[in-house]
């Protein structure tokens, strides 16, 4: 079969599959998510032999890939309560949005549906199929999974255990299909799936959304890099500051929430104690001139450093004249992810907050709280940056859309 031949098989099978789910009483689903998180215990041992042949074949990746593509037992147990997490969550299937009634007298109503059949093309974490799949499940969609060839035995020992949780729910297996041919013709044929695929979801580099964004024939919820600040006003209690920025950028220097710009407010009178609380920890700096003279550490920030997402222990500092600096430093350099400001003044934050145009904007917190686990929402599919559709960690409700209900009494419009 060619490319397009197996992608047009592999989306009637979904679509036959998302009608039934459509259909499906939410704890069918939900059923099938905790059968699924047995199957992952069950078979940890099998998934990390895989991960470790993953790992192997991946020794090129950087080290920020590489730390993606890794699994370990508590990872695999995380897997399994996210698949549990996303189970224990109320279905907004048939949630009504709206209601009203016009002039006409006709009772409308605005009802929350699945999508139907969704593609995901995605890179390194492997943890992407599992929750990918639950999401897609618990919202009433079938999902055509394609990861990278990186994490190709990864992806096939944790897919397996989403079949598993299918069956043993006695719901169709192929709510949850996995491309595992590594033929990279395949994705082309997933963009190109237009009337048979209704919505791709990009999840990796920057690259890769762009690849997707350009060649899509299918609409694309996209989700860009993580270019995130975090903004040290001059009110900031230093001991406050000093844990977030430590933890937004160092906690996982790899996931898309992690501070790539650190912003120093030029009043803020600890801005050496923090760069070194960084740089002491093994993050290589590179700064403005007023930066670079707290500490001979501190490299020199190129024009491209303010817009890269480094995904490494890597991060760029600059000195700002006060907040409006700050919104323009922001708007200027940033990918509309997540942004941060530490600060005791109340009317400060409440600007940022405001005028800051990003999906996630935080006060007081690290930006590694951007995570849908984190928000409750059990899982994401992604962090969305753009303004369409869906916007911050995409979950159940992301991936609905909705259509009108009408009861009339014999109107007709004559």
């Amino acid at each position: 079969m060619t490319p397009e031949q197996i992608i047009a098989d592999m989306a009637a099978k979904a679509r036959a599959a998302s009608a039934l789910l459509a259909r499906a009483p939410p704890e069918r689903t939900a059923e099938a998510l905790r059968e699924a998180a047995k199957a992952v215990r069950a078979s940890a041992d099998d998934i990390l032999a895989a991960n470790a042949d993953d790992l192997r074949r991946a020794s090129t990746l950087s080290a920020a890939m590489q730390d993606r593509l890794r699994l370990d037992a508590a990872r695999v147990e995380g897997i399994a309560s996210a698949l549990e997490a996303v189970a224990a969550l109320p279905t907004p299937l048939g949630e009504t949005i709206d209601a009203r009634v016009p002039p006409n007298g006709l009772q409308l109503a605005r009802v929350r549906v699945p999508i139907g059949v969704i593609g995901i093309v995605y890179e390194s974490r492997p943890n992407v199929t599992a929750d990918a799949g639950a999401l897609c499940l618990r919202s009433g969609n079938a999902v055509i999974l394609r990861g990278g060839s990186e994490a190709r035995a990864s992806n096939q020992a944790l897919h397996k255990a989403m079949v598993q949780g299918l069956a043993a729910a006695g719901l169709p297996q192929d709510a949850i299909q996995l491309v595992g041919d590594p033929d990279r013709a395949l994705v082309g044929s997933m963009l190109k799936a237009a009337g048979q695929i209704d919505l791709i979801i990009p999840r990796g580099g920057k690259s890769l959304v762009a690849a997707v964004q350009q060649d899509a024939r299918v609409p694309v919820l996209a989700h860009l890099d993580g270019n995130n600040h975090v903004y040290v006003h001059a009110a900031a209690d230093p001991a406050m500051a000093k844990a977030i920025v430590v933890d937004a950028k160092l906690r996982r220097t790899g996931v898309c929430g992690a501070m790539e710009t650190l912003l120093i407010d030029a009043a803020y009178p600890a801005a050496a104690p923090l760069v070194r609380a960084l740089l002491d920890r093994g993050c290589a700096l590179r700064g403005d001139g007023r930066a670079q003279a707290l500490d001979p550490r501190i490299a020199h920030a190129e024009a491209e450093d303010w817009k890269t997402e480094y995904l490494d222990a890597i991060c760029t500092v600059a000195i700002v004249d006060g907040l409006d600096a700050a919104l323009a430093h922001i708007a200027a350099h940033g990918s509309h992810h997540t942004d941060a400001i530490v600060t005791a003044d109340d009317s400060a934050a409440a600007r940022f907050l405001d005028e800051v145009d990003s999906a996630i904007v935080l006060h007081n917190a690290s930006t590694q709280f951007a995570d849908g686990g984190e928000f409750g929402l059990g899982a994401e599919i992604g962090i969305a940056t753009g303004r369409l559709h869906a916007r911050g960690p995409v979950a159940l409700e992301g991936l609905t859309t909705y259509k009108w209900i009408g009861h009339g009494a014999g109107q007709v419009r004559g």
